[in-house]
């Protein structure tokens, strides 16, 4: 078996440069200043001859530095985690960062796993999309001071920068929406609860604008994602009880919306005829799904960014007020929440 040649040394370099490693180091550091024409022009040679690569990572912590940004997100299958780690490897590319990205899949003990093997790699700071982290996981990450941003949902009791959505004004805008297009007779379907801020604060605003309309019917379910069954007999029993009225229906996220209207199939419920419905998050099918679901667009690869820029400021020793960063959503009209007949 052919076997791979031993990887060039910065010794390697300068033996072949005949120079000294300090040399070599001076040029490799960018002080060609201090350089001879001819001495550069060796090295260059030498490391051009050597395929020489030096080790980014040994360079870094030479200088107190790695450079590298953890990333943990809940659920990488989630449209919504892909456009937020696009704008966040995007703000990494453009500061001269790397980013090591560790999804969960929503489970709190590979969140506490990862945490443990992001700081053994040393990372400069950490943009987290909270599951439920334990809480000596969150004491810990209080001692080691390391800087740290969280997308989405917040920790209860956990002062850290935020940035994401504006929930509040996102869900009345979604809701009066439909009460505008007719509809009285309203499900704000979510996710259990829990204490994920995000859900609590969109199910808050919609009850609150539905309070202002004395005729509109309001209520809400909270579904596990995968439980089918008992999501369509939610639907099933709201739309019966309410047969005189124009539904319709919110679901609070984008994989929530996509079962949702899986549900309304099953149950020969169509969208923009039967009953209205909206959801949270834009994704690639909704214009395709019949006469198209109507969504409230978040602003994603740019809370991606944000945090990113933001963690990157607390690396650089900002020592501003811990804050909350939100973004406006963007109502993205379609046939499914027309007014009905």
């Amino acid at each position: 078996m052919k076997t791979r040649p031993p990887r060039a040394t910065i010794s390697d370099v300068a033996r072949a440069a005949k120079t000294g490693k300090t040399s070599v180091s001076r040029y490799l550091n960018g002080e060609v200043h201090v350089l001879s024409p001819d001495l550069k022009a060796r090295i260059e040679q030498a490391i051009a001859d050597l395929n020489y690569r030096p080790s980014q990572m040994a360079r870094g912590l030479k200088r107190g530095r790695t450079r590298l940004i953890g990333l943990i997100i809940a659920d990488i299958t989630n449209p919504y985690s892909v456009d937020v780690l696009s704008g966040i490897e995007a703000a990494c590319r453009a500061r001269g960062f790397t980013l090591l990205m560790c999804n969960t899949n929503n489970e709190v003990d590979r969140e506490q796993y990862y945490l443990q093997l992001l700081s053994s790699y040393q990372v400069e700071g950490i943009v987290v999309n909270a599951v439920g982290m334990h809480e000596e996981v969150l004491n810990r990450l209080q001692q080691s001071m390391l800087p740290m941003v969280l997308i989405d949902r917040k920790i209860p009791d956990f002062a850290c920068d935020v940035v994401g959505l504006n929930n509040p004004e996102a869900s009345q805008n979604a809701t009066q929406h439909l009460l505008d297009n007719g509809y009285d007779a309203l499900l704000f379907v979510s996710e259990p609860l829990g204490s994920v801020n995000t859900r609590r604060e969109r199910l808050a605003a919609f009850r609150a604008c539905c309070q202002r309309h004395p005729q509109v019917h309001a209520e809400n379910a909270e579904v596990p994602l995968h439980d089918a069954p008992l999501l369509a007999e939610c639907l099933r029993d709201f739309y019966q009880r309410h047969r005189d009225k124009r539904c319709a229906v919110i679901a609070a996220n984008g994989a929530l919306t996509l079962q949702v209207a899986r549900a309304l199939q099953s149950l020969a419920l169509r969208w923009g005829e039967d009953i209205g419905l909206l959801g949270f998050d834009e994704l690639e099918w909704a214009a395709l799904a019949g006469v198209g679901i109507t969504t409230l667009k978040q602003p994603t690869w740019q809370i991606g960014y944000a945090a990113l820029e933001r963690v990157i400021a607390r690396i650089e020793g900002s020592d501003d007020a811990v804050y909350e960063q939100v973004f406006s959503g963007e109502l993205v009209e379609r046939g499914s929440s027309q007014p009905l007949r």
